[in-house]
C-alpha cells in the first residue's frame, strides 16, 4: 500500500533523527556544546515533521479509516498509538524548555535535556516498532486499494497545506546534514 509505505519511509527519517538526538544527549553527557541552530532545527523537525505531518496523517486519516473497518480505538491499538503521540508531544514541550535553558548555559537544563531525550528516543523506538509490526500490517490487510489511494492523496494534501511545498525535502536534507554532523555510519543504533 502506497500510503503505508509513505508512513514507513517517514519512520526511517524519524529513526535517523532519534540517532541524532541520542548523539546530542551523549555530547551533553560529555560536557560538550551543541550548536544552537542545530538544536532549533531538531526541535522544528520534531514539532513539524513528526507531529504536524507524520502523526497528523495517522490521527486524521489512517486511524479513522481503520476504525471504519472495525479496528478498536478504546482498548485497541489505535488508542495506544494516540496515547503515545500525546506522550511524545509532552516530551517535546519539556525538551524545548530544557534546551531554552541550555542556550542560556544552565547545566541543570542540559542534564534535564539528556533525560528527556533518552525517554523520547525510547518512546518513539517502541512506538515505531508497534506501528511497523502490528498497526501497519493490520492496515494493509483490512484497507482496500481504493482507500489506500484516498489516504495517499489526503497525506499529500496535508503536507502541501500544513508544512508547505518543498519542506519535506528540506527536512530530508536536514537529516542528512545532522547525521553527518552527529552520527558515524548509517546502520542501526
Amino acid at each position: 500500500m502506497k500510503a503505508i509505505e509513505e508512513l514507513k519511509n517517514e519512520h526511517h527519517g524519524i529513526e535517523i533523527m532519534l540517532r541524532v538526538l541520542q548523539a546530542v544527549a551523549d555530547r551533553f553527557g560529555r560536557g560538550q556544546e551543541v550548536d544552537g541552530k542545530d538544536l532549533s532545527n531538531i526541535l522544528e523537525f520534531l514539532s513539524v515533521f513528526v507531529d504536524k505531518c507524520h502523526h497528523a496523517k495517522e490521527e486524521e486519516f489512517l486511524f479513522p479509516a481503520l476504525e471504519n473497518v472495525g479496528v478498536l480505538r478504546e482498548g485497541g491499538p489505535i488508542g495506544v498509538m494516540l496515547l503515545e503521540h500525546e506522550q511524545g508531544r509532552r516530551l517535546v514541550a519539556m525538551l524545548k524548555d530544557a534546551l531554552a535553558g541550555h542556550e542560556s548555559g544552565l547545566v541543570l537544563r542540559k542534564e534535564q535535556a539528556q533525560t528527556i531525550i533518552k525517554e523520547y528516543v525510547a518512546l518513539l523506538d517502541e512506538h515505531i516498532t508497534k506501528e511497523n509490526t502490528v498497526l501497519f500490517p493490520m492496515a494493509e490487510a483490512k484497507l482496500h486499494q481504493d482507500k489506500d489511494k484516498e489516504l495517499f492523496e489526503a497525506f499529500e494534501q496535508l503536507e502541501r497545506e500544513r508544512i508547505g511545498e518543498g519542506k519535506h525535502s528540506e527536512f530530508h536534507a536536514l537529516l542528512h546534514r545532522l547525521q553527518a554532523t552527529f552520527v558515524i555510519g548509517v546502520g542501526p543504533r
